[in-house]
């Protein structure tokens, strides 16, 4: 299929300007002002209009089994609905039980993605830790291309990865040329939080946020990012919420420290009163963690995108419907952590950040899709507009306005956590691998035209900081000789 979208102005994370882009064969082929279109080629008018590259989610949870049930958006909704927002590609998580053997798991999610409508990649969760888990992570980086494996700091008695795992698991990355990427939160206080607000007869979707306060965060990020920094390897925190994690953010990368950070959309614009609904359905809809939080927080989340200590946007998609919330009715801690946000990602970002001159549009671009392209090992692949790019494209109507609601979006969730929110910028194409998916409100997917992409492992920057350490590290003295008794000394 031949695509030539015309009359726009080209905007990457580095420059800005007037071109037509051709696509063919899933890549793009050429870019230059006033391409005549091949014949059979579909052309769109992208007059007026931005053309960037599609957006990367680099954390989704689609069809995830988790508290007793499955995310109602699967593989191919979610993704479906990602297009319509001008999102291309998704970077989604394997979760193993523990003890489950890490490669059945990776195998289980590859098939269940198989009939996803856009690109796709997987980081995989270290659950618990022995020999065979040191094998797989070899297998995983060497043959299937991933290059991230995922810790779980908190959900005691479940996934959690407690310290032994987190240094046995960052050290086998460091030695593969792979980045490590935490969910931090201090998983033993939330525990003993969540059992002392209970038994406090809080048992309402307000107990969420009060057993997971700011400094449960921050902790474990300091945590994480000092165990890497010992070991040598590159740290992503995913979904930094609050002023504690930004700040040991910051201060290693002061220090000149490898650590990335990301942060939700709904964490820079909903704040912590949703949980104080007096309507249970309300407010257990938007029960994630970390939870959201006070305004303030949403202001220096703003401000770490802007500095440029964080790096990258998400949302965490992993939908639940009112029904499987209330599994959590009587009691906080059985409501099924997640919310959906993948179809409005791109919007929200262009409409507080663009539009009120937080970010320029460079940045946006940066930040929805560049970053996530470059930390992960996928660009100039992903994450451009280039020739001999993936064809990933977003046309974006600068002009466009729009309401959001659960009403008409499309992703598998009766809730939207931006319901109501009007936005003025909107995708008025997607094209994916080549293939106009989406125009102008006209989803066009094919179940399983999406395809694994695979991330080769870091190993040039591995083997400087090996080299590096290995300069750092003294040579021991080893004084075997008896000391000889000093005379006049008592």
């Amino acid at each position: 299929m031949t695509v030539l979208i015309k009359g726009g102005t080209i905007v990457t994370a580095e420059h800005t300007w007037r071109g037509d882009v051709l696509c063919a064969d899933g890549r793009i082929v050429a870019i230059d002002k006033d391409i005549d279109a091949p014949k059979g080629a579909e052309v769109i008018d992208a007059s007026g209009q931005y053309v960037m590259p599609g957006g990367i989610d680099p954390h989704t949870h689609m069809q995830l089994p988790f508290m007793g049930t499955v995310a109602s958006d699967d593989f191919e909704t979610g993704t479906a609905a990602g297009v319509a927002g001008g999102t291309t590609m998704i970077i989604d998580f394997v979760i193993p039980n523990p003890q489950q053997n890490i490669m059945e798991a990776y195998n289980q999610w590859r098939d269940w993605a198989e009939k996803a409508v856009a690109d796709y990649t997987f980081h995989v969760a270290i659950t618990w830790w022995d020999d065979t888990v040191s094998k797989d992570m070899e297998t995983l980086v060497r043959e299937k291309g991933v290059n991230s494996f995922k810790h779980f700091m908190a959900y005691k008695g479940a996934i959690m990865a407690d310290d032994e795992i987190l240094v046995n698991s960052f050290s086998k990355a460091i030695e593969l040329g792979a980045i490590v990427t935490c969910h931090a939160e201090n998983g033993e206080l939330v525990y003993r939080l969540q059992q002392k607000i209970y038994d406090m007869g809080i048992t309402g979707p307000e107990g969420h946020p009060l057993s997971r306060p700011p400094e449960v965060e921050g902790e474990a990020a300091n945590r994480a990012i000092r165990i890497a920094e010992v070991l040598g390897v590159p740290i992503y925190l995913v979904h930094n919420s609050c002023r504690q994690s930004l700040e040991a953010i910051t201060r290693a990368r002061n220090e000149g420290q490898r650590v990335y950070g990301e942060v939700l959309a709904g964490h820079l614009l909903i704040d912590d009163s949703v949980y104080r609904h007096p309507d249970f359905e309300f407010a257990a809809a938007h029960v994630m963690s970390p939870p959201f939080r006070p305004p303030e927080h949403q202001e220096l989340m703003w401000r770490g995108l802007q500095s440029g200590n964080l790096q990258t946007t998400a949302t965490d998609h992993c939908c639940f419907c009112y029904e499987q919330k209330a599994a959590g009715i009587d009691d906080f801690r059985k409501i099924p952590n997640g919310t959906a946000g993948i179809e409005n990602r791109m919007e929200v970002l262009w409409h507080h950040g663009v539009s009120t001159g937080r970010l320029t549009m460079n940045e946006y671009v940066a930040v929805t899709s560049t970053n996530a392209a470059k930390i992960f090992n996928i660009f100039p692949r992903k994450g451009s507009i280039s020739v001999g790019a993936d064809a990933d494209i977003v046309v974006w109507d600068p002009e466009a306005t729009k309401t959001i609601s659960a009403k008409t979006h499309r992703q598998n969730i009766d809730f939207n956590i931006f319901e109501g929110m009007e936005v003025k910028g909107t995708a008025s194409h997607t094209i994916a691998n080549g293939k106009v998916v989406y125009a102008d409100g006209d989803l066009k997917v094919e179940r399983g035209a999406g395809r694994y992409v695979d991330r080769p492992p870091f190993a040039t920057y591995y083997d400087a900081i090996r080299k590096q350490t290995e300069q750092k590290t003294p040579t021991p003295v080893i004084r075997r000789d008896k000391p000889k008794a000093v005379k006049g000394s008592g």
